[in-house]
């Protein structure tokens, strides 16, 4: 299989701190690859160093392109979409407003098929559908991670980055978006996860990193890494049990 992202040696430093240290993960096409590990491992800079979001050194290739020197919207152009962990909505905005928003480079190369990916995201979620004319700062949590999705999804892209969709939600609304993730990756998009629930996680991925200390310390199957004693013992232990209640 080929790669979509190949990320080598990565490295962001914060002032003189380094927050991210040699990281290295790669995503093949059509597969959903997880990063997990403990709050301040640099799980959330990996990804705004892949997006362009701050500034890195080492190499990082998307679809056989380097990205060094790319600005953001460039990534965002070729397909690269981050969700982030606050979601960012415009909460001054309709439901669908924010939906046309995440069409807007498409918008602006004269892309016809923005309807009908309007009303396909609306089929996946039909709570989006009923509450288009709201403002999105009057949705719960659950629905504002399906619409930060949902805008995301409308940029095409081909490779989505998730940070952290099940922050904040209820155990329920947590089955559902991994329920959404997992079915995601039935339609060709790939998706780079990175997660603090480790067994929701793993339970979905094809393949996983474990990040500590901004260092990539374990690689494997996400088959491979839920049976490993050291992830068991770290981050599926008992709090991982309880978050799946």
């Amino acid at each position: 299989m080929s790669a979509v992202l190949e990320v080598r040696g990565l490295r962001v430093l914060y002032g003189k701190v380094e927050a991210l240290h040699r990281a290295d993960l790669r995503v093949e096409e059509g597969t959903i690859v997880t990063v997990i590990g403990p709050n301040g491992a640099g799980k959330s800079t990996l990804l705004g160093a892949i997006m362009g979001l701050l500034p890195s050194s080492g190499t990082a290739h998307y679809a056989g392109t380097d990205l060094a020197g790319m600005r953001t919207e460039a990534r965002v152009a070729r397909g690269l979409c981050l969700v982030p962990e606050r979601r960012e909505l415009f909460g001054e905005m309709t439901v669908e407003d924010n939906l046309r928003l995440g069409a807007f480079q498409r918008f602006r190369r004269g892309d016809a098929n923005i309807k009908s990916d309007l009303v396909a995201i609306y089929a996946r979620f039909p709570r989006l559908d009923e509450r288009r004319a709201q403002f999105a700062a009057t949705l719960s949590g659950g629905e504002r991670q399906m619409l930060a999705l949902g805008r995301a999804l409308m940029a095409k892209p081909r490779l989505l980055l998730l940070d952290e969709p099940s922050l904040g939600l209820a155990p329920k609304i947590v089955r559902d978006v991994f329920r959404i993730i997992a079915d995601l990756k039935r339609t060709g998009v790939s998706i780079l996860l990175v997660e603090q629930n480790a067994r929701a996680a793993l339970q979905v991925a094809d393949y996983g990193y474990v990040l500590e200390a901004g260092e990539t310390v374990i690689a494997g199957s996400a088959a491979d890494l839920a049976a490993s004693p050291r992830v068991i013992e770290t981050y599926l232990g008992f709090s991982g049990k309880a978050q799946d209640r």
